[in-house]
């Protein structure tokens, strides 16, 4: 069963609620694990410490082109004003998309915490560049869910991430 416990950082965890934030992301990753799809999860942390929402990449489970985690965590969220956003955090155990990327820099998340960017290095110079605060933690336990993933279902992966497989 997993159980999750105090990430072993590469890189700080600055902010008191960091681990706690980081821990419901990998907790979704494990559901989406254990549900049969894509092992990614996500979630979004006031500075405050308040969840406003958690999801998992659910690509699989809905037959959906675009629920990926980051996007399933903000949808949980629901609306909020843009007040509420640019004091967030946005926790993520793989590197995001070009679309999840999208959705941050559009609701002005101004803080991002990886995961793991060994599997994909999404847009991080792209949320950089625009100001974004990024922090990859190469969390071994993300990386040993997606590798392991990636083993199993290879073609999964090769769409989800929007490639022909080999």
């Amino acid at each position: 069963m997993f159980s999750p416990s105090t990430p072993t950082p590469t890189s700080s965890l600055s902010l008191p609620i960091d681990a706690q934030g980081f821990n419901v992301a990998l907790t979704e990753a494990q559901n989406g694990r254990t549900e049969g799809g894509i092992p990614i999860g996500s979630a979004l942390f006031t500075r405050a410490g308040v969840q406003l929402g958690a999801g998992h990449n659910m690509r699989v489970q809905r037959g959906s082109p675009t629920l990926h985690a980051e996007i399933a965590a903000l949808e949980a969220a629901g609306r909020q004003s843009a007040n509420v956003y640019r004091d967030s955090t946005l926790y993520t155990t793989l590197s995001p998309c070009s679309m999840c990327s999208g959705a941050i820099l559009l609701y002005g998340i101004p803080r991002v915490v990886i995961g793991e960017n060994t599997t994909l290095v999404g847009e991080e110079d792209l949320l950089r560049c625009r100001g974004v605060e990024v922090v990859v933690l190469g969390d071994a336990r993300c990386q040993n869910l997606m590798s392991d993933f990636i083993k199993e279902h290879p073609e999964i992966w090769y769409e989800d991430i929007g490639k022909p497989t080999a």
